[in-house]
């Protein structure tokens, strides 16, 4: 479903490069590694926000390297959610189809079934500014699955959940695994174990290929051990 091949991206002061990176058809693959070390970086260069230096990104066979976000069948939820507050829950979620010149009728249904999904039909009126932050979550999922992506991307998408909210954050996650094709960033080893296929390691803007969740956690990500051993222990790993 996703191929990057060669991928060099550059920043002031940073390279990201990627020599080869695979996600198959809805499979849930996460990225880890320590703060700054480019993980966002490659996210955004999936999604189109950045340009590469040379590379290829394939999406279900297509070159899309230096097409528009928009035509690439990618949706991303940002870290802080990007909502917009001007707008009413139902706008924020509508909005996607509307840029994309969809009917109306089929606007109104679509952001209906999809509310009723996600358990926030009680939303669709309010203001970003009222929810809670599981709340905001659910919407900006919402607002990246209306457009039906190939490929959905996470950016830290629990970071600034309290506990109970990120639990249920991750059992929200866990409905839509499967369904979509997910590159997911994450410095949780639980919701690494918890929602990943595969687990692949950036370290100072190289990553590695995805591999078996539990192999890498315990193998590479030694910096993680104490939280490791708490979360395989939770999920009886």
């Amino acid at each position: 479903m996703i191929k990057v091949e060669d991928l060099v991206i550059e920043l002031k002061g940073f390279t990201l490069k990627v020599e080869e990176f695979e996600a198959k058809r809805n499979e849930y693959v996460i990225i880890m590694g320590a703060s700054g070390t480019g993980k966002s970086v490659f996210v955004e260069g999936i999604a189109g926000f950045l340009k590469p230096k040379r590379g290829r990104i394939v999406i279900d066979g297509k070159d899309v390297t230096y097409l528009p976000p928009e035509k690439r069948g990618i949706a991303i939820v940002p870290q802080d959610h990007g909502l917009w507050p001007h707008m009413s829950v139902y706008e924020n979620i509508a909005f996607p189809l509307r840029i994309r010149k969809v009917n109306e009728n089929e606007i109104r249904r679509n952001v209906k079934e999809l509310a009723e999904r996600l358990n926030i039909e009680h939303l669709l009126n309010r203001s970003p500014s009222k929810l809670s932050g599981g709340e905001r979550q659910r919407v900006a999922l919402a607002r990246a699955l209306i457009i039906r992506p190939q490929v959905l991307l996470l950016d830290e998408p629990t970071s600034s959940l309290d506990p109970k909210t990120r639990k249920a954050a991750l059992e929200l996650l866990k409905m839509i695994k499967g369904s979509v094709t997910v590159v997911h960033v994450t410095h949780n080893p639980y919701e690494a174990l918890v929602l990943g296929d595969k687990i692949a390691v950036m370290n100072r803007g190289r990553l590695g290929r995805p591999k078996d969740p539990r192999e890498v956690l315990l193998n590479e990500l030694s910096y993680y051990v104490d939280e490791i051993r708490e979360a395989t222990s939770l999920i009886g790993l």
